[in-house]
Order: C-alpha cells, then sequence, then structure tokens
C-alpha cells in the first residue's frame, strides 16, 4: 500500500500539466541567462547597432535613399539579433529534451516557455538598438503612426521582426541534427530574407509573390511607413547633377545653373520632383498600412512557434 502510494506520488510530480510545467522551463531558460552567458546577446545587439547607426544616420529618415540604406540595416540588425537568439537553443540539448520528454514533459510546455523567454530577450535588444541609435542622433521623426509615441511604434516593429526571426531560428533549431548544421543553415537564411526583401535587389516578376513569405519585406515596409518615405525628398537626382557640374570639363553655364539654384533654394525642388516617381504603395503612412504588416509579422512568429511544436512531438522517434 505504501509503495502503491509513494509511486501515485513521483508520476503526479513527473507527468506536471502544461500549465504547471511553463514556469519551471522559464525559471530554468532565465538561470541560463545569468550562468550560462545568454545575456551577452545584449552587448552584441548593442555593438552591432552602434556600427549600422553610427553609418546611417546622417541620411536616415531624412532623404529616400538614406531611408531606404538604414531601413536595410535596421531590418538586418533585428534578423540577426532575433536569429542569434534561438538557433541553437534546442539542438544543443536535444538529448535532455528526449530524455524528459519520455519523463513527462509537454512539448507545447516546453516551446511556450521558450517564446515567453525569447520574446524577454528581443525586448531587451529592441531597447537596446533604440537607445543606441539615439545616443548617435539618429534623426527620429516626430509623428507616429499608431500609437502617441513615434519611438513605440517603431519599438513595436523592431521587436516583431526580431521576435518573428527567433521563432523561425527555433524552428530551424528543431530540426537540424546539431548546433554545427544550424550555424550553417543561419546564414543562408539571414541571405533569403535580404535578398527577397524586395528593398535591395530588383526581383522577376515571377519571383516578386516571393517578397510577401518574407519577414524582412513586411518589417522593412514597416519602417519605411513609419518613416514617411513618400513624403521624404529624393536626392539622387540632384547628386548626379552636381557631379556633372563638378567635372572638370563640365559646361560652365552647367556649373553656374547648379550654384545660382542651391543659392535659391531650388534644388529642393528638384528633390521634392525626383521623389514623387518614386512613389510606393507599400509604404504608404497609414494606420491601415502598419498594422496590418504587424500582424502579418506576428502571424509569422506563432507559425514558426507552431511548426516548432510539431517538430519536437516527434523527439521520441529521432535517431539521432
Amino acid at each position: 500500500m505504501a509503495d502503491r502510494e509513494i509511486k501515485k506520488k513521483v508520476r503526479s510530480h513527473t507527468y506536471r500539466g502544461r500549465f504547471t510545467q511553463i514556469p519551471i522551463y522559464i525559471g530554468k531558460f532565465f538561470r541560463m541567462f545569468v550562468y550560462l552567458s545568454d545575456w551577452k546577446v545584449i552587448p552584441m545587439a548593442a555593438c552591432i547597432a552602434a556600427l549600422v547607426a553610427f553609418v546611417v544616420r546622417s541620411t536616415f529618415f531624412v532623404t529616400m535613399e538614406g531611408t531606404i540604406k538604414g531601413t536595410l540595416a535596421l531590418t538586418s540588425v533585428a534578423l540577426w539579433n532575433g536569429c542569434f537568439n534561438s538557433i541553437q537553443v534546442v539542438c544543443r540539448e536535444r538529448a535532455i529534451i528526449k530524455r524528459e520528454h519520455r519523463s513527462g514533459m509537454h512539448i507545447t510546455s516546453y516551446i511556450f516557455s521558450h517564446m515567453f523567454y525569447q520574446a524577454f530577450l528581443c525586448v531587451l535588444q529592441t531597447v537596446t538598438t533604440i537607445a543606441i541609435c539615439m545616443y548617435l542622433k539618429v534623426k527620429f521623426p516626430n509623428t507616429p503612426v499608431v500609437t502617441d509615441y513615434f519611438l513605440l511604434d517603431l519599438g513595436i516593429t523592431l521587436f516583431l521582426i526580431t521576435f518573428a526571426a527567433d521563432m523561425l531560428s527555433l524552428f530551424i533549431s528543431c530540426v537540424v541534427k546539431s548546433t554545427t548544421a544550424a550555424m550553417t543553415v543561419m546564414p543562408l537564411v539571414l541571405l533569403v530574407q535580404l535578398v527577397f526583401s524586395g528593398i535591395l535587389f530588383s526581383l522577376p516578376k515571377s519571383m516578386e509573390k516571393a517578397t510577401h513569405l518574407m519577414i524582412s519585406n513586411h518589417g522593412a515596409c514597416a519602417i519605411c511607413a513609419l518613416a514617411d518615405y513618400n513624403e521624404l525628398p529624393s536626392s539622387s537626382g540632384w547628386t548626379m547633377i552636381k557631379k556633372m557640374a563638378d567635372q572638370p570639363d563640365a559646361d560652365p553655364e552647367i556649373k553656374a545653373m547648379v550654384v545660382t539654384m542651391e543659392a535659391e533654394g531650388k534644388d529642393e525642388y528638384v528633390k521634392r520632383e525626383t521623389a514623387k516617381s518614386n512613389f510606393k504603395e507599400d509604404y504608404v503612412k497609414s494606420y491601415d498600412n502598419l498594422t496590418r504588416r504587424w500582424a502579418v509579422i506576428g502571424i509569422f512568429a506563432f507559425l514558426f512557434a507552431g511548426a516548432s511544436v510539431i517538430a519536437l512531438e516527434f523527439i521520441d522517434k529521432d535517431k539521432r
């Protein structure tokens, strides 16, 4: 009778419910943050943000061309941070997960705990990135779109990009064989995200729809919408005219025209008129556009989290 009671207690302790397992694993992950140096992702995020902000700060949110460069750079920072957060977290302890799953661990509890912990890291990285940009005097606009503060809108956007990339990497970590394989796959994932972002490269019409499946595309469109890209001046046309006038064999009349236009402020007129030809519907600054981008990125994050659960549910059959 006593043995039966002991076995019952052991069984009830081992096979905890899904909800009661969540705080146990969250506590484990936070201990890893302190004792296994997971906190190092924060200074790494600061270094990357400082490098990017230093390069783009003079033209980001100022001209169309500068905003495109800054958007691509900031999106890359968020993707990089998210991918590095979780690309090895599952595959490095696969044997432990398999053993604990056989002992009663619920995969949904494990993945949800990761989602909570990874969201915590993403918030810290987002705050760090914005703080570094502010310190380096990036010229942020003053007009928000959804909330009452532009920096909060930007913070939500960067957080969602980082978190979605984090969940994508978590899924990859659930399916690859080793940490070496995970680190091999990650650069390819980042490359695909950047190439198919629809910002840096012009894609064939047959492949344009693929951009809608990229976190990078929706994140970049959200940042450009926040920047009010379509209302910014374009400097590329006037820059080419100035370069032409600065040539040693340039026509004196062209040089005189450039000097006169700059003195009278007409160069700004040229920049505004040039910008009209670069109008993009995806970058419209509106509540609907921004919230739609946020929703899509959030859906991506939860789809990858769900795929991670499915991938790990079969871990007992894994012969690795």
